[in-house]
């Protein structure tokens, strides 16, 4: 382990590495976040990842779902995306729920988890993640993209729906880099966190390329 993970440990030290495989992570959608978070966060020694995806892998998930390859269509994401994981990672065991969010909950599961990450794609499906972790006490990362531009929020005591109008609503086209950017952002997140670093909340952050063409970062304090 400590070879495997041997630029980390460099980075935090070993205690910091094994306190990780104590921790425990849910990521809800299997999908261009789901696939990047799982990645990132499944290569990094966590010790445990749950799954929770209802979707099936189509051929036109798979250029911006980077966890899919051409072969994989009609399997069962949150299946194909388990795989990859254990076989990058030998230290990470693997939970896979094929469900909605909706499912779960329905079926009186408890997610013991140490983190929540979203990554699905409606607004409503997000609000029912910020009331389940509140009412369980456990933290969440939000994100989401939508063309050039992304956004990402460490949830903690902020409401969801005191910041977003809860609606459905068919998002525009989405280019691939974006979803591996704010997943990235996410995973960052995440893993300082699991790892004892300071990690700032209820704190947005809205990354978008201007009209002049720059990529640009804007933040915004969230009322608590």
């Amino acid at each position: 382990m400590e070879e495997y993970f041997s630029r980390q440990i460099k980075l935090w030290g070993l205690e910091a590495q094994q306190s990780l495989q104590k921790k425990h992570i849910a990521i809800i959608g299997c999908g261009g976040l789901g696939c990047s978070l799982a990645i990132a966060l499944g290569s990094s020694g966590i010790g445990k990842i749950t799954l929770i995806d209802f979707d099936e892998v189509g051929v036109h998930n798979i250029h911006r779902q980077i966890g899919f390859r051409i072969g994989d269509e009609g399997q069962k994401k949150c299946e194909v995306l388990k795989n990859l994981i254990i076989s990058r990672c030998p230290f990470v065991e693997v939970e896979a729920i094929n469900g909605s969010f909706d499912d779960f909950v329905s079926q009186n599961k408890s997610l013991k988890v140490n983190l929540i990450l979203d990554a699905t794609d409606n607004l409503p499906t997000r609000a029912k993640i910020d009331n389940y972790a509140k009412n369980n006490n456990i933290s969440w990362i939000y994100g989401s993209v939508e063309e050039f531009h992304g956004q990402v929020c460490f949830f903690e005591k902020a409401s969801f729906e005191s910041v977003f109008s809860v609606k459905e609503r068919i998002p525009n086209g989405i280019a691939c880099p974006i979803v591996m950017q704010i997943g990235s952002f996410q995973a960052n997140l995440a893993l300082k966190y699991l790892a004892g670093f300071p990690v700032k909340k209820d704190f947005l952050y809205y990354i978008f390329f201007n009209n002049d063409g720059e990529f640009t970062l804007q933040k915004f304090n969230l009322p608590i």
